[in-house]
């Protein structure tokens, strides 16, 4: 296959992302400098506050704006789902696929409550990954045209990214990539997903040992191609296009987080323009948060997937940007300063 992208492998896609661009220090200070001046005791916004300076940051602009968010959701099938992890068939993925094309999934309501565009990406859902308890999931051909996909879906007018995923059986590869980059038992990693019994549970574990052992070791990247899926690359694919073109990005759930931990393992640094939406149920999304270093906006026990965390707190992200480009300062007011 030939490939007309801005890789053609996954050293390519890596060292695209060793080279993306980093943070905007003059915008960072012209930002803190502005929330210095604003009508409120120092720090009295707390995290709204921080939001606001790490979104001009990575902008460019010490006063910015939010005008055109982007929601984009990859879907894709998984050869695992085979062995029982999942309380649902696969055919449920495209299914849910139509739903989000007709306006039907949580998401859809959540994208238009936050004035976001939404775009969903389905990918060779009759072509399952392989079952990787016997083989790799993606070849690296595979996974690159799904990093592709990911990249491509991404629109450089968008000035905020949420990317979110629709897979039967994704919680499983989800846990095998965690497993694989962080270490410990598959237990430490595995959780109930789309609400499986204490019998589904441990399949679970047993399928997510079993791709750990088979393919443990190997580097972030290829554990992606090996333990992933097509939607979990497509995801990674759109995170890292995202910073090269100074878009930040809210980071959704379980299975967003674990694509997005392979690029930070391959290069440390690269999600530096993320910011994590939520914590959900699923039992190990802390770790996860942990484990790149991020610390959530808020924890409402969603479980859902589909980007809907992360669509959820658009508005919050919007209101920090507001507040920072939007407060008059005390000059500005006639406001005595203390």
């Amino acid at each position: 296959m030939v490939f007309t992208g801005a890789f053609s492998d996954l050293a390519g896609f890596e060292l695209l992302l060793k080279q993306a661009p980093g943070p905007d220090l003059a915008a960072k200070e012209a930002a803190e400098a502005r929330n210095a001046q604003l009508t409120k005791p120092a720090g009295s916004l707390g995290r709204l506050e921080e939001i606001g300076i790490w979104y001009a940051t990575w902008r460019g602009e010490g006063r910015p704006k939010i005008t055109q968010p982007q929601v984009a959701i990859f879907a894709g099938n998984h050869g695992v789902t085979a062995r029982g992890v999942s309380a649902f068939p696969a055919e449920v993925t495209v299914q849910m696929v139509a739903n989000f094309e007709h306006g039907g999934a949580a998401i859809n309501q959540l994208a238009r409550n936050a004035g976001a565009a939404m775009s969903v990406h389905p990918i060779a859902l009759d072509r399952p990954t392989g079952d990787f308890t016997e083989t790799v999931a993606m070849t690296e051909v595979e996974c690159v045209e799904a990093l592709l996909i990911g990249w491509n879906a991404v629109n450089p007018q968008s000035d905020l990214l949420v990317v979110g995923e629709m897979g039967i059986g994704n919680t499983t590869s989800a846990a095998a990539i965690a497993n694989a980059l962080f270490g410990g038992e598959a237990a430490d990693w595995v959780g109930r997903g789309t609400g499986v019994d204490d019998d589904g549970l441990k399949i679970k574990e047993e399928v997510c040992a079993a791709g750990v052992a088979l393919h443990g070791g190997k580097s972030p990247l290829a554990i992606l191609a090996a333990l992933g899926g097509r939607e979990v690359a497509a995801m990674a694919g759109a995170i890292a296009r995202a910073r090269h073109l100074r878009i930040p990005v809210v980071l959704d759930g379980f299975i967003c987080c674990a694509a997005a931990a392979t690029l930070e393992r391959a290069v440390p640094g690269a999600l530096d323009h993320c910011i994590a939406g939520h914590v959900s149920a699923e039992a190990a999304h802390p770790a996860v948060l942990s484990s790149i270093s991020k610390e959530p906006l808020v924890a409402l026990g969603l479980r859902l997937g589909e980007g809907s965390g992360a669509g959820l707190v658009i508005p919050l992200v919007k209101g920090a940007v507001e507040c920072l480009s939007g407060m008059a300062t005390f000059a500005e007011a006639g406001v005595s300063d203390k």
